[in-house]
């Protein structure tokens, strides 16, 4: 109890205190015209108020990330709430916070187009093929994935592809029309429900007589079942990506970018959402830890068949929510992928028609980017989801690295201290490369010596530092005449 509490209280405080922090080193100007009040269009442009932005950040980012990807973290046992928090705050927000107020400053573009600004055109078209691969297998992921869940709420009254094809439907309108049509207006709705599933499992681990293991220096150690092919570093910091760190996320913020209508508002809609997501994320890595008694026991549980992550999110809320209470946070759990799955193929729209230079504004061109997207993701979706998945780990935090890599470079061009955002990048930089290095074939590693792994990765992340200060200090001059900011 004293660990989940404390926990909390550390991720809200991050918000309050290093949030400001991050805030007034980044330069927030609240005098500075945000996008929307320069290129107003009706579809993408378009003034949200704050809650709703808020929350619509909020469901962007957190699709079962911060349910399935804590529950499989803490198969590792109570060290994940050590990422989960600190992740969040001194990386994870961070992240976000940079993502969404440089594409604010930039009139909205999708952050391959920013980092061209800074990091040149090589730089630019690596991050545009790895950020579209992301958005492809995140929607593709998103299809499949709430279908399924729906399939299991519904007790198979509903068929599963008809809840596919449900989805698609609405998937292909979320994409096309105006971002105040469907999106700023539904997503309430599933932020109630969300808020919701958070605040009733909260409330019940916290007032019913629930024994709950406590984080202690015999606790981080690695509990999970089959710790040789599952280590605890770097996998964990792999696993957790939504509620720590997610290069995804850096997809979303320009769709808030462009709604924002004055700088003061970053804070609160980009770091905040973050936040929001690592409580989340505890919320539920606490629940699969104490739910069954231990770590221990949950890895046990996780072997028998068909005991995956869906499987124990529906036992944990009808065990511990009633019916009633379990429909309503099910219902919740299924909003989070589909709100992230619509907002995928949404930001792949945007990010195609800023590499083509197709205005958005007119539904025939928006139909010229969106239709091949929509099919190329439909298509993909009958790809088994855990291959999706199995990619789609590395490839996210891959991207984080070069979103943390854009912001520092932005900070050193604006002259500006580039430590709380370039320290964040070396350290994600290691951690990548050590699980590339170190992780087995099927997961797209090279799957070597774990000794090797460990030292090719902190010097790739240390090569990596040397080369951004010398690039920096050596282009500063001639890249900041072409700053517009």
């Amino acid at each position: 109890m004293i660990t989940f509490i404390t926990c909390i209280i550390v991720l809200i405080l991050g918000y309050v205190v290093y949030g400001k922090i991050v805030d007034k080193r980044f330069g927030m100007d609240p005098n500075i015209p945000t996008p929307v009040k320069t290129m107003a269009d009706g579809v993408d442009y378009i003034e949200i108020p704050l809650w709703r932005m808020f929350l619509i950040q909020l469901l962007n980012i957190a699709g079962l990330g911060p349910v399935f990807g804590a529950i499989l973290g803490a198969m590792y046992g109570p060290v994940a709430y050590i990422w989960i928090v600190f992740g969040c705050i001194f990386m994870g927000a961070v992240h976000d916070y940079f993502s969404g107020m440089m594409s604010v400053r930039h009139q909205g573009k999708t952050l391959p187009e920013v980092a061209g600004i800074y990091m040149g055109p090589v730089f630019k078209n690596i991050m545009r093929l790895v950020t579209i691969v992301v958005l492809f297998l995140v929607g593709a992921a998103f299809v499949n994935g709430p279908a399924g869940l729906l399939t299991i709420l519904t007790n198979g009254v509903v068929d599963f592809r008809i809840w596919v094809a449900i989805i698609c439907i609405y998937y292909t309108l979320a994409t096309l029309l105006p971002i105040d049509m469907i999106i700023a207006k539904i997503y309430p709705i599933f932020g109630a429900v969300v808020v919701f599933m958070a605040v009733g499992l909260t409330g019940y681990m916290i007032f019913s007589d629930l024994k709950m293991v406590e984080l202690g220096v015999s606790q981080i150690r690695n509990f999970h079942s089959n710790p040789s092919s599952n280590l605890l570093y770097p996998m964990i910091f792999i696993v957790i990506s939504c509620g720590a760190i997610s290069g995804f996320h850096s997809t979303q913020s320009p769709l808030m970018s462009r709604c924002m209508t004055n700088e003061n508002q970053g804070r609160k809609v980009f770091f905040g959402a973050m936040i929001a997501e690592g409580i989340v994320a505890l919320v539920w890595a606490t629940a699969a830890i104490n739910y069954f008694g231990g770590p221990e026991k949950l890895n046990a549980i996780s072997a028998l068949p068909n005991h995956n992550p869906a499987w124990i999110v529906n036992e944990i809320c009808n065990s511990w929510l009633g019916k009633l209470g379990a429909i309503i946070a099910i219902i919740g759990v299924v909003a989070f992928p589909i709100t992230t799955g619509d907002t995928a193929f949404r930001s792949a729209r945007l990010l195609v028609a800023d590499i083509l230079h197709i205005d958005q504004k007119k539904i025939g061109k928006r139909l010229l980017v969106a239709v091949p997207i929509l099919i190329g993701g439909f298509v993909l979706s009958q790809v088994d989801f855990q291959i999706i998945w199995k990619y789609l780990g590395f490839l996210n935090q891959l991207l984080a690295v070069l979103v943390l890599w854009t912001g520092s470079v932005y900070m050193v061009f604006h002259k500006k201290k580039h430590y709380i955002i370039s320290i964040p990048a070396t350290i994600l930089t290691t951690i990548v490369s050590t699980y590339f290095l170190i992780a087995p074939y099927q997961l797209g590693g090279l799957s070597l010596n774990a000794n090797i792994s460990y030292i090719g990765g902190v010097i790739i992340g240390i090569v990596t530092l040397v080369v951004f200060l010398i690039y920096t200090k050596r282009k500063n001059q001639d890249v900041q005449t072409h700053i517009n900011i």
